[in-house]
């Protein structure tokens, strides 16, 4: 059986392929069984190493549970900051106004090709130099500070993107009924994008709150990634196991948070289906179902 991608295979290269596959799961089991063998031999995989995690709660509530809060609490303020940023930004680089496109386009490249740690770095400077914040949060300031002036330049892109690819007939129709250009955008287009907007804001969050940890690596900001030393310090050198533990839980959040953001799309999906049959217009209009959308006249 052929197809207009590939043409079916040949007993000669099924056979390559199946040897191909064999070779491959021998390898994949060789270096499997390197690493335990590593491991068992420095002692990382004893029963005694990863005890503590399963039969008591104070490496939980001593180390773990405090780093996920401060890890969390900065993700949360930084995506609450840099979020309507990013909106206002990638609208500002759609406007028809030179002065202000000019400027925001500037900002979001600026901000957006500069690594994250140097911005969390100069911030903790810049705090510390100018500012009188107390030395204990002052890493929790520079971590935010350094996440939204990155992730709202990312964001902005993806706002203005997801804008850019909405049908032009969408904003031709609103002209035709008379509506501004600021109720045009807030009425019409950002309620449109938002459902195609949605993965990437979600795998922008992802990125924030597994970039927390660059504070714990160079600020000393007590995120969940930093408990891992205090934690095998104190529970013998378990380092392997603190390492998966804490791998694990960044696995089950980031997990949630994807998870969570399916379904909400998938809701959105089928809200703007159900409105778009409701009004007997075309399903592809949120909130605004006077609009045609096919040939771009209302």
């Amino acid at each position: 059986m052929t197809s207009v991608l590939y043409d079916a295979q040949g007993p000669r290269a099924k056979q390559r392929n199946i040897l191909y596959t064999v070779l491959f799961v021998l390898c994949a089991a060789a270096v499997v069984w390197w690493v335990y063998d590593g491991l068992a031999e420095k002692h990382q995989l004893d029963w005694i190493k990863w005890k503590p995690f399963f039969t008591s709660s104070q490496p939980w509530e001593t180390y773990i549970w405090p780093g996920l809060q401060n890890t969390l609490k900065a993700a949360f303020f930084a995506l609450l900051i840099a979020l309507p940023l990013g909106a206002l930004f990638g609208i500002g680089r759609l406007s028809d106004h030179r002065w202000v496109r000019m400027p925001a386009g500037f900002v979001v490249e600026l901000f957006r090709a500069v690594p994250v740690l140097i911005l969390m770095i100069t911030a903790n400077a810049v705090y510390a130099e100018y500012t009188t914040i107390d030395t204990d949060v002052r890493p929790l300031y520079a971590v935010v500070t350094g996440l939204v002036l990155y992730n709202f330049s990312v964001l902005a892109e993806i706002v203005r993107a997801g804008i850019e690819t909405l049908p032009k007939g969408q904003a031709e129709a609103a002209k035709a009924l008379g509506m501004r250009k600021s109720q045009i955008m807030l009425s019409v287009l950002l309620p449109q994008a938002v459902t195609a907007m949605l993965p990437a804001i979600v795998s922008q969050l992802v990125v924030i709150v597994k970039d927390t940890a660059l504070g714990g690596a160079m600020m000393t900001f007590p995120e969940l990634l930093a408990s891992v030393r205090p934690m095998s310090a104190n529970y013998g050198a378990n380092t392997i196991a603190c390492f998966t533990i804490i791998a694990v839980i960044f696995v089950a959040l980031n997990f949630a948070l994807t998870t969570f953001a399916s379904r909400l799309e998938r809701w959105l999906r089928r809200n703007k289906k159900g409105k778009g049959a409701a009004s007997g217009g075309a399903p592809e209009t949120i909130g605004t179902p006077s609009l045609v959308v096919d040939d771009g006249r209302a």
